[in-house]
């Protein structure tokens, strides 16, 4: 493939109602090797990083007797709970190692991108089709959520799918009742892997709404629509009653410029000015198109079949406005529930690269289409080296803390964990995520492990009432393992422990924690 053929072929001059698609037969090969890349992209070095709170939360959720799993489920986490019990099953088979409980993310991110290839290739050209794959493939979010061992990869890859079917039934003219029971079955699936999938129907209303061929079946929308809501009115239920879940995000993550424009979906300043820049010449462009359409129709919009952009846009700016909209009055929003818009983030872009190719002066316009492609996939390249850096999920360190106790913990030493910060920064889930590593130590504070508790981590004590319980009795050697998060270090415990005769002996500073050894 060369790089002036490409743009000349997602460069048509051809208007989008009348573009020629792409031969099913050929577009459905294309889009699964798109989505091996995608899939190999993902799960490149997803093993390095050390995991974090949101990852302890699910291998430590997917680790419990499926029993406990269910009653955990009832106080907290619902809204996660399909998700915890495919991944409870997978590791079953394969094993809970980093790398395999993000295996299934990745997985995740090749049918998304899959999707995106079949979706844009009944709108254009082959090659078309494929920039805009592999655009979902390297796009910075969906290869963050592909080595993450959470459900939003997998929201991502249903969304593409549910839209592409959305598409594939406005396309045909019969009455498509299983193409309505497979959108049904799709949105519900989606939103019991997360509730927040449940926006992608006012994106879909959007997209009916505005696309003739979709419009005339409105009651099917509906109706197929109504069924999947009813089917997930018990997970709304559940997400309403353990709502207080969230209320950490009012104070953790402002809706900010930088947290829209650049975190939702592209995460470092030169990506995000070069898909900005893609985004708005797809925009500007379509902008300009539907103008001429309304001076040439006499005042009234054409709007001749479905159309891509319609589809896109709609897909990746209604989900997210309304969350971004309500916001400020309800704490609901952080940056990786984006996830499930970023494919129609890739689908714009690629179509910013079309509209490029398309330029009155067509060498020029083909080169800088080129150019566009080749700095999409080189900007991609460091965006995805940093998220598999030792320390890149939220500068977590554990796997450092379980090598060192592991190296130099003696039999009979104690261990305290840093209780202080909230449950998903607490640096006993570096034990709780690789117990081998700490045999040797004992866990002075421990009360009930996450197995046996309602929530998904463990239950402790302080260090007055352990004290007083005997658990430190004949302990000569304590390690202390202490939060460090953006250079501030805690020292939560550390008096108490003084007061109890020990004294620090030894210092060892990390990424994201310090570990401590104080003896009497």
């Amino acid at each position: 493939m060369t790089s002036q053929a490409l743009p000349r072929a997602v460069g048509s001059e051809i208007p989008d109602a009348e573009e020629p698609t792409a031969d099913p037969r050929r577009l459905g090969l294309w889009a699964a090797l798109v989505g091996l890349f995608a899939v190999a992209a993902s799960a490149a070095g997803s093993w390095i990083p050390s995991l974090w709170g949101d990852e302890a939360a699910s291998l430590m959720s997917a680790t419990r007797p499926l029993p406990s799993l269910i009653h955990m489920l009832s106080y907290v986490d619902a809204v996660h709970g399909l998700y915890y019990l495919g991944l409870h099953a997978w590791i079953d088979v394969f094993g809970p190692s980093a790398f395999s409980i993000r295996f299934p993310s990745a997985l995740a991110v090749g049918v998304c991108a899959a999707a995106v290839v079949w979706l844009c290739g009944r709108f254009g050209t082959l090659r078309f089709a494929v920039v805009a794959g592999v655009f979902a493939a390297v796009l910075p979010r969906l290869i963050f959520a592909g080595e993450e061992a959470r459900s939003y990869a997998m929201t991502a890859a249903l969304a593409a799918v549910l839209i592409a079917i959305l598409v594939e039934i406005g396309r045909r003219d019969s009455r498509a009742v299983g193409g309505w029971i497979a959108y049904a079955a799709v949105l519900t699936v989606g939103i019991w892997l997360f509730l927040y999938v449940a926006l992608m129907v006012p994106a879909a209303l959007m997209i009916v709404l505005l696309s003739p061929a979709l419009r005339r079946r409105w009651r099917a929308w509906m109706f197929s629509t109504g069924i999947a809501l009813v089917l997930c009115t018990p997970l709304a239920w559940f997400g309403f009653l353990q709502r207080r879940q969230i209320a950490f995000l009012a104070v953790r993550e402002s809706v900010t410029a930088e947290v829209v424009l650049k975190n939702m979906w592209f995460q470092e300043w030169w990506f995000t000015a070069i898909a900005w820049a893609l985004i708005l010449v797809a925009v500007i462009a379509f902008a300009r198109e539907l103008i001429q359409m309304r001076r040439a129709g006499a005042g009234r919009w054409r709007t001749p079949g479905i159309r891509l952009e319609v589809v896109a846009l709609s897909w990746m700016i209604v989900p997210m406005g309304l969350l971004l909209a309500v916001t400020p009055f309800v704490a609901v929003y952080t940056a990786r529930y984006g996830s499930f818009s970023a494919p129609a983030v890739a689908i714009v872009m690629a179509l910013g690269v079309r509209r490029l190719a398309r330029l009155p002066r067509r060498r020029l316009g083909a080169r800088l289409a080129a150019v566009s492609i080749a700095v999409v996939v080189i900007a991609a390249v460091p965006v995805a080296a940093l998220q598999r850096g030792p320390y890149a999920k939220n500068q977590s360190d554990w796997n450092d803390v379980a090598a060192f106790i592991s190296t130099n913990a003696a039999p009979g030493d104690g261990i305290v964990f840093d209780d202080g910060a909230r449950p998903s920064q607490r640096t006993r889930l570096a034990k709780a995520t690789d117990p081998t590593a700490f045999r040797n130590v004992t866990d002075l504070l421990l009360r009930t492990p996450f197995q046996k508790s309602y929530t998904w981590y463990d239950q402790t004590y302080g260090i007055p009432r352990a004290a007083g319980m005997g658990r430190f009795d004949g302990v000569e050697r304590v390690w202390v393992v202490e939060l460090k998060f953006d250079g501030v270090e805690d020292t939560w415990g550390l008096g108490q422990l003084r007061s109890l005769g020990y004294h620090e002996t030894r210092r060892v500073d990390g990424a994201g924690s310090v570990i401590l050894l104080y003896e009497r």
